[in-house]
């Protein structure tokens, strides 16, 4: 039976360009943040005896004269406009419950989605009577977040043909904290795979249609076999993502690309061994921080 062994490896220094600049408030619940009493308090902070105190482990970020600290783990808090992917957990009247990584399952209600077809007209009863046609348990969706009610509860809307339910492809869970805010969240790698990358920390990885389904109304998934090729394009870019989760790096279109060319050298299966993962990681951030200059 063959065994694979590993040695403990030197872990390598860091250059001391590496980081300079990119260096955080970190603080963890009950730390003192400020003793300045001109400052107002925002999520994550309390006062206490003149002092604004943490009450949540993460980063401190300031807006002006605003304080507040991000959670480096957290539950998904909704915000009007994010991009998010969920998987349907239950059918109700008129409406869809969908799991969003929030505390609490969001609604996609029937009036808040495209017909098959894009036709644009009031749902009918037919319409009610067909939603387990159109959407059933355990389908995965792309939607965006039309509105935030005031217990925190999200409601989604598919409105735009590049929302709908997702074909074949990996989803990767992380943490919503590592995935970094941009203009759209849909990317055609050049690797040959797109990702969605959810605000709410679902990562959703595919191979690249040859040709948008423009006329189906973001309903009609496409169950073709996927190639060997693609699936291994894949499989890289999803230990990839894990990678830079696994090292706490952001996630956005280009740090995945870069994490993908340096791992081109190592084996699919190699990508998730703790020094290639480092390895591979590194030579990421090195690019990124050349790239910012």
């Amino acid at each position: 039976m063959a065994m694979e062994m590993r040695l403990p490896v030197a872990r390598k220094p860091l250059s001391e360009t590496l980081g300079r600049d990119t260096k955080k408030h970190l603080v963890v619940p009950g730390d003192t943040i400020t003793t300045d009493t001109g400052f107002m308090r925002g999520h994550g902070t309390y006062m206490g005896e003149e002092k604004l105190i943490a009450s949540v482990a993460g980063s401190v970020e300031r807006v002006n004269k605003l304080i507040c600290v991000k959670a480096l783990k957290t539950r998904y808090n909704g915000e009007v406009g994010d991009i998010v992917v969920g998987r349907i957990t239950e059918v109700q009247q008129k409406r869809w419950k969908v799991d969003t990584n929030s505390r609490l399952d969001s609604v996609l209600l029937l009036s808040s989605m495209n017909l098959p077809g894009g036709e644009l007209r009031r749902r009918s009863a037919e319409d009610e009577l067909a939603m387990r046609g159109f959407l059933q348990e355990g389908d995965l969706i792309s939607a965006e977040v039309q509105a935030v009610f005031s217990d925190g509860a999200v409601s989604l809307h598919t409105r735009s043909l590049k929302y709908g339910k997702l074909g074949q492809g990996v989803l990767v869970q992380v943490s919503p904290s590592l995935v970094k805010r941009q203009k759209t969240h849909f990317h055609d790698l050049p690797c040959g795979a797109s990702v969605i990358l959810g605000n709410n920390g679902f990562i959703w990885i595919y191979p690249t249609p040859e040709h948008k389904e423009e006329d189906a109304g973001g309903f009609i998934a496409n169950l073709e076999p996927v190639s060997l090729a693609d699936r291994e394009v894949m499989s890289r870019l999803r230990n990839c993502v894990v990678s830079l989760v696994t090292q706490r790096m952001m996630l956005y279109d280009t740090s995945i690309l870069y994490c993908y060319e340096a791992s081109l050298p190592h084996q699919i299966k190699d990508i998730l061994k703790p020094e290639v993962m480092e390895e591979i990681v590194l030579e990421t951030r090195q690019r990124l921080l050349e790239q910012e200059g």
